[in-house]
């Protein structure tokens, strides 16, 4: 590929990667997509990664398979395995370029931290948690971190959840059924669906957290999404994880408020643990989703100067849902 300057978009056809190949596109970037069955390059073909890579200006990697899904035993050996194989091809790739690229953006989560209800988690003094989600997390960042890559300045982006797309939609979904009340947890019945994985596995029994619905929620628009990912460009001093999450995250009771009142339905029968389980079972995704305690600030991110454009949880709701 040739004519302009080059970024390499691999896992672009998420709904993240997509939005992100028409913004790269529209100022101006030479985009080269990779994914399992290309159309640029191929995670198969190690030679096509190398050629888009070398010579590159910018590479992001958003590849991994969905959580959105059952933690069965294959879901959860592949949601490790896409995340950790696609992150070491492409730092092969990156160490074997004569030009390699100046920066290297890669996914992410926010979920690495903490069930944290008494303070925020930062970048500077956040505690990583256990259990499942946060080995996948340290996994991937470990990998991405490996090495040395002199020439590639490399960012994590600790995504929380990002409205405008699944997760979203999901909640959207469960407030027009009329059950979008506030979620409880409690007790249920002991799985292992959440037990630890990877080379240092962490985590015991399923936790029991009773915050009442109180729960924070951490947050990000697409939009700021798109927005961090340029400023990350231009912030030559930003490296290491950075949070990507609104800096004024909310908690499950407000979350549910916001969206009955989005979505036009003036009830919300709460859900207890017992009656949340088989109906997240109904919809093929697992509990942590809205009983996990997400509190996380971005902090690196607002300290360099960040402006949001959705800081606020209603109105990117409103933007995002309907």
């Amino acid at each position: 590929m040739s004519g302009g300057t080059r970024a390499v978009v691999a896992g672009w056809n998420g709904f993240i990667g997509r939005r992100l190949v028409d913004d790269l596109t529209a100022r101006g970037y030479v985009v080269a997509c990779v994914g399992r069955h290309g159309p640029d390059g191929r995670w198969s073909d190690r030679t096509s990664l190398r050629r888009l890579v070398d010579g590159s200006a910018l590479v992001v990697n958003l590849a991994g398979k969905s959580v959105g899904c059952r933690y069965t035993h294959g879901n959860r050996e592949e949601i490790l395995r896409s995340r950790v194989d696609t992150t070491r091809l492409l730092r092969e790739a990156i160490a074997a370029a004569v030009q390699p690229p100046r920066l290297w953006l890669n996914a992410s989560t926010a979920t690495i931290y903490r069930y944290a209800l008494d303070r925020p988690q930062t970048e500077a003094d956040g505690e990583l948690g256990m259990g499942f989600s946060v080995d996948v997390a340290r996994s991937w960042e470990r990998e991405l971190f490996a090495g040395e890559l002199p020439g590639t300045r490399r960012v994590a982006l600790r995504m929380a959840i990002v409205l405008g797309g699944p997760a979203s939609d999901l909640l959207a979904r469960v407030a027009r059924l009329g059950v979008g009340g506030a979620q409880y947890d409690g007790w249920w019945f002991q799985h292992r669906r959440y037990r630890g994985i990877g080379a240092e596995p962490t985590g015991g029994p399923v936790p029991i957290h009773h915050s009442h619905g109180r729960q924070k929620f951490s947050w990000i628009h697409i939009d700021d999404v798109l927005d961090a990912i340029r400023f990350l460009e231009q912030r030559h001093e930003l490296e290491g994880p950075v949070n990507l999450a609104s800096p004024n995250p909310s908690d499950n009771h407000t979350l549910m408020t916001e969206l009955r009142r989005t979505v036009g339905m003036p009830i919300g029968i709460p859900a207890p643990r017992w009656l949340l389980e088989p109906a997240m079972w109904a919809l093929r995704n697992e509990s942590e989703l809205l009983l996990k305690s997400r509190w996380v600030l971005p902090e690196r991110l607002t300290s360099a100067g960040f402006e949001f454009r959705w800081p606020m949880l209603g109105p990117a709701l409103g933007d995002t849902v309907r």
